[in-house]
């Protein structure tokens, strides 16, 4: 194994290497991060209330746009705990139990939330492009069914990966979820390209597929009406804010978390390089927390009723719309 070809190294090179766990974190990085999942918390919880308590009734969109803010929320509890966690330079002090929370928490956060921006990719691809068809994305209970789905795929994968990468103590610091426990270094280089190719890559290509057919529709639309131009505005926003969450909020942190990963397996050496790589993949955290705050905009952007429910709130009252274009089909 590699870590035993690590330890053989000469004193110089081990203390070299242990100087890669006592750096901690610049304080700015972990208090970013709390503002940032904490106000993403916030919109989430708020969104939640208005699908709960402002929609007289539930489209198939709307079902998807609920389970994303829900992905969302889930995080926060354990955010503070990951700060105090960078602060301390990677040592980790509330127990095994509390890192596994936080392993299965973050996991069904991440890929809950990119699972549900692709499925909103094709149910916005099918509800524009194939708006005369019939197809079960449209229908309500197979978008339940395929929620609960997609949250059963993610309990049973956060629960793999809570039990298979357990907390270790690395000289007089206790390790969670970091690249620096060398007996995890296989498991943890096997477990990053899964999740990379599946949890972010195939879905990513997915994403852009349905938004590229979409935009490619959206040029051929008939826009001589005022419904068929605010259709076309209101996809063209959602494009660009979902590629936006996919390019800036997820592509960082699933990017400096495999170069870190392949830096600990084939490069241990490199401390210097190994800590630039940390710092990145630490930072790219507080990307992931701004996209919690972007999802808001995909609400407004696909729901007449959200909106509506807005504009309610803001004026005390609730108007009850008789329609939504939360299906968004170019006869609306």
């Amino acid at each position: 194994m590699e870590s035993q070809g690590f330890s053989s190294q000469s004193r110089n090179s081990s203390n070299d290497s242990d100087s890669c766990l006592r750096e901690s974190q610049h304080v700015s990085i972990p208090i970013l991060m709390c503002l940032v999942f904490f106000l993403g918390f916030l919109l989430n919880i708020f969104s939640l209330w208005v699908f709960c308590c402002r929609f007289p009734c539930w489209t198939s969109g709307a079902i998807l746009q609920f389970h994303l803010a829900l992905s969302g929320a889930i995080a926060t509890p354990v955010t503070p705990m990951m700060a105090v966690y960078f602060v301390k330079g990677n040592n980790w002090i509330f127990g095994r139990f509390l890192c596994q929370v936080k392993i299965a928490l973050f996991s069904s956060h991440v890929y809950g939330s990119i699972m549900f921006l692709t499925l909103i990719s094709i149910h916005r691809y099918v509800a524009v492009v194939r708006y005369n068809r019939r197809s079960c994305m449209k229908q309500k209970q197979f978008v339940r069914r395929l929620c609960a789905g997609v949250w059963f795929v993610l309990l049973i994968q956060s629960l793999i990966y809570a039990f298979t990468l357990p907390t270790s103590k690395t000289g007089s610091k206790n390790q969670c979820l970091s690249i620096h426990q060398k007996k995890l270094t296989n498991s943890y280089f096997v477990i990053n390209f899964i999740l990379f190719i599946f949890g972010f890559l195939l879905p990513f290509i997915v994403s852009a597929v349905c938004y590229g057919r979409l935009a490619i529709t959206l040029t051929r639309l008939n826009i001589s009406s005022a419904k068929g131009q605010r259709v076309k505005e209101k996809s063209e926003r959602m494009i660009a804010v979902c590629l936006l969450i996919f390019g800036v909020c997820f592509l960082p942190l699933n990017v400096t978390r495999t170069v870190a990963v392949v830096l600990i397996k084939y490069f241990q050496r490199q401390c210097h390089v190994l800590l630039q790589a940390e710092t990145a993949y630490y930072t790219s955290w507080i990307l992931v927390g701004v996209r919690s705050c972007l999802d808001p905009l995909l609400y407004c952007f696909g729901s007449q009723k959200f909106r509506d429910a807005l504009q309610s709130f803001r004026v005390g009252q609730v108007d009850r719309p008789n329609r939504s274009d939360s299906e968004m089909t170019p006869n609306q």
